[in-house]
């Protein structure tokens, strides 16, 4: 084979697998539900959230996404109470990191999270969910550590 084929082999090669890995990030699909967060004020904003439930939802969370509607997030189930660990890896938006207890209480915010940041976003705590929204949302809004997140998923823990 001369040069040039070998080049061109490379690159279809290369276009193919930049192919199958785009497929395989939008195959992730997430299920969608309403969630409400109501300030200590009495306040109710409203979201609609995407459910990152299983552990490739999770691992997928927000990456690769360039936009988010301003009323979106992306709500974290970890199915359990624990201590919860987050990065910004390969996410170009900024994001808040709401971390909820099981009660919907939130329990600490890591606001403007650095977009492809892989420093550790630590919950402080022991969290059974976390809430990303836009950066800088949280504060827009007025949510505040103590404020309470509803949605069917959050009032069904008991």
């Amino acid at each position: 084979m001369g040069r040039w084929s070998l080049r061109f082999a490379g690159s279809a090669v290369a276009a193919l697998l930049l192919l199958f890995m785009s497929q395989s990030i939008a195959q992730t699909s997430f299920e969608q539900e309403d969630l409400l967060i109501q300030t200590k004020s009495g306040k109710v904003h409203n979201f609609t959230v995407e459910l990152a439930l299983t552990a490739e939802q999770r691992s997928q969370g927000l990456m690769h996404r360039e936009s988010m509607p301003k009323d979106h997030g992306m709500l974290f189930d970890f199915g359990e109470t624990r201590p919860v660990s987050m990065w910004m890896r390969n996410t170009p938006l900024p994001l808040d990191m709401l971390f909820i207890e099981r009660d919907g209480t939130i329990s600490h915010i890591h606001r403007k999270a650095v977009p492809f940041s892989e420093a550790i976003i630590d919950s402080r705590g022991p969290v059974h969910f976390v809430l990303e929204l836009n950066g800088g949302r949280a504060a827009a809004l007025g949510i505040e550590v103590g404020d309470r997140a509803m949605s069917k998923r959050i009032d069904s823990r008991d």
